[in-house]
Formats: C-alpha cells, structure tokens, sequence
C-alpha cells in the first residue's frame, strides 16, 4: 500500500503534467492578464497626477482624465476577456480529463473492483474539482510572478524605495499561504475522501433500494447517508476555514504595507513632499499590486482541491495502459487450450485457480461445472481479458492469447453473463449494442435465433418496444434471450457464457438452453454453471472444478484423444 507522501508526489507529478499539456491555452488568459495590469499602471500614473492637481500641484488636466477614463474602460474590457478565457480553458481541459477517464474507466471494465457510485464521483465530482486549478490557478500562479514584478518596477522608477517595499510585500505573501497550504491540503484530501465515500454509498442504495423496502432498513440507511452528509460538512468547513485564514493572513501583509508607504510619505499631509505625483502613484499602485495575488492567494485553495482530487485520478490515468499485439482479422475457429493456469486474488488466500487446464476445439462445448466459489468464474474472467493470471497459458490456435491486446482478445468472443443489463431504449437497440453497424435484417434474424420474437411479437411496438433501465419491463428469462441475440449477433468464434440460466424457472430455463445450444452449434464454447439441466443438454464434456482445482472431466468417447 502506497504512502501519503508517495500519493503526494504522484498528485503533484500528475497536476505538473497536465499544466504541461495545457500551456498553449493558458498563454492568452495570462497575456490579457498582463495587458490589464499594465493599462492599470497606466492609469494609476494619470489618477496620481490628477489627485496631485487637486491638491495644489500643477500638471494635469482634462487629457490626463479623458486617458485616465479610456484605460479604465479598457482595463475592464480586457478583464472580461480574460476571465472567458480562463473559462474556456477550464472547461476544456475538465472534457479532455473527463474523456480519458471515462476511456479509462471503460478500458479497465470488471477489472476495477470500484463501486459503482466510486467511479461515477472519479467522472463528475474528481475531474469537476479540478476546474478551478485550470480556469484559476495557473493563470493566477503565472501572473501572481509577473504583475507584481513589473508592479514594482514601475513604482521603483518613481520612489526606489517604495518599490522594495512593495517587493517585500510579494515576498511574505507565498510564505503565509505556504504555511496555510499545509492544513488546507489535509483538509482537501479529507473532503474528497468524504465526499466519495457519501456518493459512492448514495448511488450503491439507490440501486438497491427495493431491497432496502423490503427487509425494512429504509430508515437506518437514511440515518447513515445523514452521519456521513454531517461528516461531509463538517470536513468542508474545515476547509473553508482555512482558506479564510490565508485570505485574513493576505489582507494583513497589504494593510502593513499599506501602512509602510503613508509613514514613508506622510510628508503629503503637510504639502511639503518633494514629489507628490510619484508619492500618489506608489500608494495608488498598492491594490493593484496585490491584486494578482489576492487571486492567486483566492485559487491557491484550488490548487489544494486539485490536489486532494489528483491523489484519486492519478493512480487511475498514470498505470500502465494495456499492450499487446493487434489481429489483423477474425478468424473463422478458434482451438482454445488452457495450461496450468493459475489465479490469485489476495497473496493472504489461497488461489482461486490452481493449475487448471482444458482444451476446447471448435464444435465443442465444454461445461465448468462446480459449485459457488469454485473458481469457474474466474476462468472467465481470464479468457476475457479482465484478469492476468499469475501463472499458465492461454493459447488460442495455438498461438499465446496473453500476447494479445485485452480488447483485442474480446474482440474474438460473445459473452452472455449471469445477469445482463439491458438500457433504457428500445428492444431492437439492445440487442444491436453488440454490433452497432448491424441492419435490421441481421438484429431481426438475431432475435429470431435467440426466440426474441416469440414474446416481442405480444408486445405492442414489438423490437421498437422501450424497456426500461436494467430491463424493467422484461421477465429474466426474456432479457437472457435479449443477452442471447446479442451474442447470436456479433457472431465470433469463441462463446464465453457465466451461468446462463441461473435464476430460471425450469421451463424458462429449457427455452434459454435450446438458444444456447444453436448459439453454441459449430462455436468453440465454455459454459460456466452449476445447472444440472445444462449439463444434461451438454454431456460431451464436464469439467468440475472445486476450490481452484480440477476434480473431474467426463469427455465422450469422440473426444477421448482431446487434452483436457
């Protein structure tokens, strides 16, 4: 298990390098920001001379207010352009992270063992936290360096020494938000980390909230989403604390250096000031100067933020992407060997595979047989790419299918889970979510195979008729047909099936075997179930597996000189 700091160091590695990547697009809302300060400089200079007219001073007059009022207008001209820019840079950098995410997410598939509702808040609320630190903290960062520097230049010119004190100023300034930054980092991780675990157990019962009715636990499930929505509160004002006390700590520097300018020029009081204008310009100067850095004193806690979400989307974005070799084409069969394959989940337990091994040519159906837990699940989840196993090989026609790309080895199978999950849309896109480019005719010849029409034709849209999220609407034997065209309809080699009749009724059940022994016709096949009715209809090959291990195969006589 990796440490905080580590976690740390992977955050601020991975915020860098999206900073990176976005260079060119934060470079206009940093220009326009450097253009409105220095129109700011200007006209603080034409604000002094006018101010200095007022009292006595000769030297100003209509022309210096008519540019004083141009730069004005200008200045809030180029804010606004600024502030879109930074908008838009936000925002498009909050689509880019959320698409690799996403594609991330998706890459990985059952393989990431996240909640639901964990991977829903990593898409929204991770990446939603991360706008400020691209809309706020990097243009705030760049111009907190470059404003008040040339800030003080343009002071130093006129008084030398209010300019050091401006700069000094500049100084104390990132050493009282590093000394803030401290707490609020751990108080930012805290959030999210609450934030999180509410949304992930949020979503988790809303989904199971049937359940939740059923058994009469509505009410201790609302009392737990209510301590930890407290817990969520309670963690966000600590971080709103502290961000008040860097912002209390910022006008505190300004008020003292405030302070330092009218002692050194308190000569103005009294009309015997050397130099008036430049006096008037230097104190003028002062909320411009600290301007650009009570925004990146402001952003400085989104920066915190990005962190705490960082910590959770790095190890996510930066692991290794899945490699491996690309097919050319699909071949036509595919001869699946199995050797010594071996599987663990948790190095403290025993395996979950322990030295399998079977071969499967094309024509056959092989059946996992064995009861819960025996490990036939996870041979599927190895054929399909989700699991690498510890040790073994997995050979298809002879060639190592480990070598392949994890979604180019699914590329070559039709897999019907245990419970497929249906979207809410109509009967006939369900089915084509297997080939998106199929025509109706090949949806319509799907459906027949897997005797979809034969209760779509009472419904009153018939293919057309909309189903609701997860099926509802649908009997599990009804949707199992649906997951069964679906595998009619992509029409690859090798057929992958995980308890396909689990749940049924025994006459549904004999329905859904006669689909899966026409799916399974001329296909290399596995067919993970406990069943005895599905063995009875495929009694060439049983191979029982029991606690990792395989106890027994029974193959047909015809199949006497296959390995197994």
């Amino acid at each position: 298990m990796s440490s905080k700091p580590a976690e740390d160091a992977a955050a601020k590695a991975f915020l860098a390098r999206l900073a990176r990547e976005d260079r060119s697009r934060l470079l206009r809302p940093v220009m326009l920001g450097l253009a409105a300060a220095l129109c700011g400089v200007c006209q603080a200079w034409f604000i002094a001379t006018l101010l200095a007219a007022l009292l006595g001073f000769p030297g100003a007059g209509w022309g210096e207010l008519a540019a004083a009022a141009v730069l004005a207008l200008v200045q809030v001209g180029l804010a606004v352009a600024q502030e879109r820019a930074q908008q838009a840079a936000g925002s498009a950098a909050r689509a880019r992270l959320r698409a690799r995410v996403q594609a991330r997410l998706l890459e990985l598939g059952p393989a990431d063992e996240r909640p639901a509702g964990e991977r829903a808040a990593l898409i929204v609320d991770r990446v939603e936290a991360l706008d400020g630190y691209f809309a706020r903290w990097l243009p705030a960062a760049r111009l907190a360096v470059i404003v008040p520097v040339a800030i003080a230049a343009a002071a130093a010119v006129a008084d030398p020494v209010g300019g050091l004190i401006l700069l000094a100023g500049a100084v104390l300034v990132p050493l009282s938000m590093a000394l803030t930054g401290i707490g609020a980092a751990v108080q930012s991780r805290r959030q999210f980390e609450a934030l999180q675990q509410l949304s992930g157990r949020f979503l988790d019962r809303v989904r199971g909230l049937p359940t939740l009715v059923l058994f009469n636990r509505q009410d201790d499930e609302a009392g737990a989403l209510g301590r930890a929505a407290d817990e969520l509160r309670v963690r966000t004002l600590r971080v709103l604390r502290v961000a008040f006390l860097g912002s209390a700590a910022m006008e505190l520097i300004a008020a003292a250096i405030l302070g330092c300018l009218a002692w050194r020029h308190a000569a103005l009081a009294t009309g015997g000031h050397p130099s008036p204008t430049a006096a008037l310009f230097v104190l003028i100067l002062v909320p411009a100067f600290f301007a650009p850095l009570r925004a990146f004193s402001a952003a400085y806690n989104e920066r915190m933020s990005a962190a705490g979400a960082a910590a959770a989307l790095a190890p996510l974005l930066d692991a290794p992407a899945a490699e491996g070799l690309r097919l050319e084409e699909i071949p036509p069969d595919v001869v699946l060997t199995v050797e010594d394959l071996t599987l663990r989940y948790d190095p403290a337990r025993p395996p979950a595979l322990d030295g399998v091994s079977f071969r499967v040519l094309p024509g056959e159906t092989l059946v996992l047989a064995g009861p819960s837990g025996s490990g036939k699940s996870s041979v599927l989840r190895v054929l399909l790419g989700f699991r690498r196993p510890d040790a073994g090989r997995v050979a298809l026609n002879g060639r190592d299918a480990l070598a392949l790309h994890p979604a180019e080895l699914r590329r070559l199978i039709a897999y019907v889970p245990q419970k497929p999950h249906l979207f809410r849309t109509t009967i006939r896109d369900n089915i084509r979510f297997a080939r998106p480019e199929a025509d109706d005719a090949a949806v319509e010849h799907a459906a027949r195979e897997a005797r979809v029409l034969d209760f779509t034709r009472a419904l009153p849209d018939g293919l057309d008729t909309v189903v609701g999220e997860g099926g509802w609407g649908l009997s599990g034997g009804q949707a199992q047909r649906v997951a069964l065209a679906r595998a009619f309809l992509r029409d690859r080699p090798l057929v992958l099936l995980d308890e396909p009749t689990a749940h049924l009724d025994p006459g549904t059940e004999a329905e859904v075997l006669d689909g899966l022994r026409r799916l399974c016709a001329g296909r290399t096949a596995v067919i993970a179930s406990h069943s005895p009715l599905l063995r009875d209809r495929f009694p060439a090959r049983i191979l029982t597996l029991e606690n990792g291990r395989a106890v027994a195969n029974r193959r047909s006589s015809r199949e006497a000189g296959h390995v197994a």
